[in-house]
């Protein structure tokens, strides 16, 4: 059948549509992706701005239209940390649920940590043994690691490239002063969890997803996205010493390095010093980057509750 997955990201409103059936490997069948950067919106950086909720209620509305052309018949309609966090959020969502007749659901940051590890086990299979996955959004940083298929431990921390840009540094390229006070403050955010993780031994396999370790794997020469499924590593080495590179790139500079949108340049130092922090306390050398995140879980999981027909 043809499932819809519309994700409210705090830097992206994101359709994508698989043809998937219980048994079988998803397939793409459509993405639809708009930049809203629906953080930007937040007024007092807690309630999202009337403009704010009216452009994300004309983006899900086309967004439906879209899922409607392409034959969807089952869409799941969610919203992240930008959401999850505005005061006004459940406002507006039952507002636009109730405008545009669909039902978006808010997730939780373990909720997203662990529909993330499910996509990725599903990729790489059990003989991954231990997983540790990380994955940088726009709002959060999530953390989660397991044997199984539901992790031991899942992680979400307020250290999304997006926020940690806007709520912390004030120029582009920024000062070193402020990226001293990013790089302290990020460390001490994710040593405070290292333990939680660490308790559970050390992983056979770490993974990274989203679009900010993608990049940062393309510029440290991992293949672009034309050539395939073929192997994507991020070695923590080689992220070392571009962590540094980026901050003091001006954001037209860092938008000409490889697989490096001009949307998200100016949100990829904040990137790299999330990914080096993570990399370097949790004690991890190398990264492969997944495919599948985030979306790909929900569909996941919502094939393993539907009846065999």
């Amino acid at each position: 059948m043809r499932l819809g997955v519309l994700d409210i990201g705090s830097n992206t409103v994101h359709l994508l549509v698989m043809d998937a059936h219980r048994g079988a490997r998803p397939l793409p069948a459509y993405s639809h992706k708009v930049d809203l950067r629906l953080a930007e919106y937040m007024e007092d950086g807690e309630r999202l701005s009337e403009e704010g909720a009216a452009l994300l209620r004309g983006h899900v509305e086309e967004a439906l239209r879209l899922a409607e052309d392409k034959g969807v018949e089952d869409l799941m309609a969610f919203a992240t940390s930008a959401v999850r966090e505005a005061v006004n959020g459940e406002e507006v969502l039952a507002d636009l649920n109730a405008r545009a007749e669909v039902n978006i659901q808010v997730l939780s940051g373990q909720d997203e940590a662990r529909l993330t590890f499910l996509a990725v086990r599903r990729w790489f299979g059990w003989s991954s043994g231990r997983l540790l996955v990380l994955d940088i959004g726009g709002g959060s940083l999530e953390i989660a690691s397991g044997i199984d298929e539901q992790p031991d431990v899942a992680i979400s921390l307020p250290l999304g490239a997006g926020r940690l840009t806007r709520d912390r540094l004030s120029a582009d390229p920024p000062s070193q002063e402020e990226i001293r006070a990013l790089r302290r403050h990020v460390r001490a955010e994710i040593a405070r969890k290292v333990g939680d993780v660490a308790r559970y031994g050390r992983a056979d396999h770490a993974v990274a997803t989203s679009k900010t370790f993608r990049q940062l794997a393309r510029i440290t020469g991992a293949a672009p996205s034309s050539e395939g499924n073929v192997r994507r590593v991020l070695r923590h080495t080689e992220l070392v010493e571009w962590t540094g590179r980026l901050a003091g790139m001006d954001p037209r500079a860092r938008a000409g390095l490889p697989g490096v949108s001009e949307g998200r340049a100016p949100q990829l130092p904040a990137g790299a010093i999330v990914a080096d922090a993570a990399m370097d306390l949790l004690g991890v050398g190398e990264l492969e980057v997944c495919p599948w995140a985030l979306r790909e879980g929900v569909i996941l999981r919502r094939l393993d509750t539907m009846p065999e027909i």
